[in-house]
């Protein structure tokens, strides 16, 4: 059963089951294996690709970069179009399928949509449209709050467009036993990106958004936003030790993990060579990225419009 807190997005359960392997607590992965043939097959040493709507991915990459200390990442932050959380969703997809497009041509061995506005908007039809595997960040979450929760109450904070696409109703189909409340927390993202990780405001917005959870009785919280790693601290403080939060960064990352090892495409050694690309202004995106990423964050490549 669905529980909507006071402000949320109502979406109805769905009744179809789209996707019982992806709930499982035990799943190894839920990606289809080996990937598809394809004329050309990647080679090891290929970066993988991610992509978000801006700087949010970032935590993403981190993951991947901290799991795989190895393999080389090439990132796309469509800076210049972002927040995609507001926008339609048919322009969502627009967007990132352009984002995904340049990506594939530079030749990498496979794409993280480390967005999940866009994995919500998007997600099977970049799966048919490419011959590389397709990694994403709703179905690991929700694996890892299903193996989580004790009570069967379970949380989803995320942005408006992935409230209304009912991308997290749709990934807990296969477990109408456990009840989620889904609460869209927009100004998460604005606080992040404006260097916010603490302070009045932010607590004040935190208790706005977070204390319909609490009071639904949640006992497991995903981030259903990759900004929202960064607001760990502050979101644990609100919820309570005895809330278990699920990073969809983290989880990701461990089935970037998984997919390149069914795939044999893990690279077996070397130095990584990453590389991060923007829509927007490079310098601000090397600023700002640092925050989310550290040091690996040396300096951005602008695509100088060929998107935007």
């Amino acid at each position: 059963m669905t529980r909507l807190a006071p402000g949320a997005v109502a979406v109805p359960r769905p009744t179809r089951d789209l996707c019982r392997l992806v709930v499982r607590a035990n799943e190894t992965c839920a990606y289809p294996s080996p990937v598809p043939p394809v004329s050309s097959p990647p080679s090891k040493d290929a970066p993988i690709g991610i992509f978000d709507s801006g700087f949010g991915g970032l935590t993403v990459a981190r993951s991947v970069i901290d799991q795989l200390p190895h393999e080389s990442v090439v990132y796309l932050g469509d800076t210049a179009r972002q927040p995609y959380g507001p926008r339609p969703i048919g322009q969502v997809r627009e967007y990132a399928l352009e984002c995904l497009d340049h990506l594939v041509e530079t030749g990498v061995k496979a794409l993280v949509i480390a967005c999940n506005s866009a994995s919500a908007a998007m997600l099977r039809d970049a799966r048919e449209r490419y011959d590389v595997p397709v990694v994403e960040v709703i179905y690991p979450a929700t694996r890892r709050a299903v193996a989580a929760t004790r009570t069967g109450r379970i949380g989803v904070i995320c942005t408006r467009a992935t409230a209304e696409s009912m991308a997290y109703d749709d990934a807990f189909a296969a477990a109408p036993h456990l009840e989620l409340t889904t609460r869209a927390c927009p100004r998460f993202v604005d606080f992040v990106e404006a260097g916010v990780t603490a302070g009045d405001d932010l607590l004040a917005a935190a208790h706005e958004y977070l204390d319909p959870l609490s009071e639904a009785g949640v006992d497991t919280l995903i981030l259903g936003c990759t900004h929202y790693p960064l607001l760990t601290g502050i979101i644990s403080y609100v919820m309570g030790d005895g809330v278990t939060l699920v990073s969809s960064a983290e989880e990701c990352a461990k089935d970037v993990y998984k997919m390149l090892v069914v795939n044999d495409l893990l690279r077996d050694g070397g130095e990584p060579r990453h590389q991060f690309l923007t829509t927007g202004e490079p310098e601000e995106f090397a600023a700002v990225g640092r925050r989310f990423l550290g040091p690996e964050m040396v300096a951005a490549t602008g695509l100088a419009g060929s998107l935007a």
